[in-house]
């Protein structure tokens, strides 16, 4: 941890004060609804402090922690890509003037978003986001605008969740890089402080700004202890190296027989998943008819209707749908992207009704490749 310096909460507080005061919208995660979402951040009471979420397959609960942390939390239902990648996303609008119809496309819209708790898988979701929507030849252009002028505040994981895979997936529990600053959030001894690092000059220049004092070798030795339980206490794993040509070898494997009887095909999981990118348009019209509009709007390949064409949908049967996520996600995504398609945040297994966990159905195929006990 190089040129690492220390805040005290005064100056995390004057951090968010130093990032209104350059103008952005400055987004953090608070308590919503019994989960930790993300929403506007003003001071640091509106940050879940002394809670943490308790996760599992199929289960998710907030419960007090022993400490004040602000950040001692692993991911909630919400990810970023709602801010960057909206659920729902008007393109055009239209009027009949007269005899004329005149259309409008609906301007990109860029605002200074600044994001606030950022984790390191999060960090690659943003940037497979950014591989998908911005790096072929066709960009999305409200994404380009909402991506333009981030300023993103980064965290280090202090603990894992209890469906986090990070670890295994190489994408976590420390951020190393996409980010302007980082903090690592230390809490006991009766002192509550962050050691904090800059990752570009703008991050450089804010941090020049605020209260710091050099970290002490202590402090920098307890953060790399933290961040090395972390990494140890991850509640799955995910032996990702050569997935993709297992998953491709083992197209009939009995095994999507198995999870399609579980799958509820409800598409939880796309939902929640910070790099699933599907979307659909809808067009809609004012009673009169005078006015109509377009929008795009999130799907999911789990969706009848999403693989529909002429005569029926590609992909009737949920062993079918779910066979296509799972191996876009951790196959063919390497193909289009040049990566996987999956960070290790282990929401879509959190936010299953039934608890369909993908390091699980990974592990089984592999344990019984072409059907058989290997």
């Amino acid at each position: 941890m190089p040129d690492c310096q220390r805040l005290t909460t005064d100056g995390l507080q004057a951090l968010l004060d130093a990032l209104r005061a350059r103008g952005y919208r400055v987004i953090g995660p608070t308590l919503h609804d019994q989960a930790i979402v993300y929403d506007d951040i003003h001071t640091l009471d509106d940050l879940p402090a002394g809670w943490t979420d308790e996760q599992e397959a199929g289960h998710y609960r907030l419960t007090r922690r022993r400490d004040a942390a602000l950040f001692g939390y692993a991911v909630g239902p919400h990810s970023w890509k709602r801010f960057l990648h909206p659920p729902v996303q008007r393109l055009w609008r239209a009027r009949h003037e007269d005899d004329e119809i005149i259309v409008v496309a609906e301007p990109a819209e860029a605002t200074r978003v600044a994001l606030l708790g950022v984790r390191a898988c999060e960090l690659h979701a943003i940037a497979i986001q950014d591989r998908v929507l911005l790096g072929g030849d066709y960009r999305d252009g409200h994404y380009q605008a909402r991506r333009r002028d981030n300023f993103i505040v980064a965290v280090n994981c202090a603990e894992a969740g209890g469906t986090c895979f990070c670890a295994s997936m190489d994408t976590g529990p420390q951020a190393q890089h996409g980010f302007d600053l980082v903090l690592t959030e230390l809490v006991g001894d009766g002192e509550h402080r962050f050691l904090v690092e800059a990752g570009t000059p703008e991050g450089r220049e804010v941090l020049a700004e605020l209260p710091a004092s050099p970290a002490s070798d202590a402090e920098i030795a307890a953060a790399e202890a933290l961040l090395a339980a972390t990494a140890a206490s991850m509640g799955r794993e995910m032996a990702a190296g050569d997935v993709r040509e297992l998953l491709l070898a083992n197209l009939e494997h009995p095994r999507w027989d198995d999870v399609a009887s579980r799958c509820l095909t409800c598409g939880n999981c796309t939902m929640v998943c910070p790099t699933c990118f599907c979307t659909s348009e809808a067009d809609s019209s004012d009673l009169t008819g005078t006015e109509t509009s377009r929008s795009r709007h999130w799907d999911s390949c789990f969706t009848m209707d999403f693989s529909y064409l002429h005569g029926g949908s590609v992909r009737a049967s949920g062993r079918a749908r779910y066979r296509q996520w799972m191996t876009h996600k951790l196959a063919t995504w390497h193909d289009q992207f040049g990566t996987s398609g999956c960070v290790g945040c282990g929401r879509c297994i959190t936010w299953c009704p039934v608890g369909i966990d993908i390091t699980e159905e990974v592990r089984a195929i592999r344990e019984t490749r072409d059907g058989a006990p290997t």
